[in-house]
């Protein structure tokens, strides 16, 4: 435990000079070397942090030569279920505390997990909304092909609770794994709308609007993050857990359209 605090305090103090606090992410020399951050390390990360962790990976990488940072996303309750069964891995970034709560009870965490931001769903539909589409109970009508991600993965128990708080059913044409392929299907044109994060929606502005609706206010997800127990590279691990909260990372989730924690 003092070696993570000790990593956190130095990757803090590193951010903290890394630029100007006019600067944006990335812009000068993007931090100093971490302690004991080499090797590879691996992070396992749900679907929707995808563009934000390429950008937070490129960063620590120029920040600390002697690491490479691999990622692998998807669903996060089939992540959890990779980490529980023995897949190598030093890291897991969850979409919710559910989620993450299947990887602490079996014993794999690494310490406590720690929020670092949250999301919020949106309605998204191809770009200029053609069918109008403006609310949950616009959505469920009956002439409109809807996908939504399967319940046992965030998005989707995020969207359940949306739906119920709304009083709204809505059967979907298709059910998906993760967040993306959710996303997939609207831009490819298969579906009329989907109940998508808002980072998500905008990572994919040039194919598809995001409509706000007020239901989502109800389901907002927490994203916890935790160092695993048998992670091959513990101290990678850990410094990669530390640059995460950094003003840096954070400045790169808030422009993606993550909220603070």
């Amino acid at each position: 435990m003092r070696m993570r605090l000790l990593i956190l305090t130095a990757v803090l103090l590193a951010a903290g000079c890394s630029s100007d606090a006019s600067d944006g992410p990335g812009a000068g020399t993007p931090g100093s070397a971490v302690p004991g951050a080499n090797g590879s390390v691996t992070v396992l990360a749900a679907a929707s942090l995808t563009e934000s962790f390429d950008k937070i990976g490129t960063l620590f990488e120029q920040a600390n030569p002697s690491v490479k940072i691999t990622f692998s996303y998807g669903g996060s309750s089939g992540l959890a279920q990779q980490i529980t069964a023995g897949a190598p891995a030093d890291v897991f970034a969850a979409a919710s505390p559910a989620t993450m709560k299947t990887v602490t009870d079996a014993g794999d965490g690494s310490g406590e997990p720690v929020t670092f931001v949250k999301n919020q769903l949106v309605i998204a539909v191809p770009k200029g909304n053609p069918k109008g589409i403006t609310s949950l109970a616009a959505m469920a009508k009956p002439e409109f092909k809807v996908a939504l991600c399967a319940e046992q993965v965030p998005c989707g128990a995020a969207a359940k609770k949306a739906l119920a708080g709304a009083g709204v059913t809505i059967t979907p044409v298709t059910q998906e794994q993760d967040v993306k392929a959710a996303l997939s299907k609207v831009k490819l044109g298969e579906v009329d709308a989907a109940l998508v994060y808002r980072t998500d929606a905008q990572a994919a502005a040039a194919d598809v609007d995001g409509v706000e609706f007020p239901e989502s206010a109800q389901a907002i997800n927490d994203y916890p993050i935790v160092a695993l127990k048998d992670a091959p590279n513990p101290s990678g691990a850990s410094a990669f857990v530390a640059f995460v909260q950094t003003p840096q990372a954070q400045q790169v989730l808030a422009d993606a359209g993550f909220q603070k924690p």
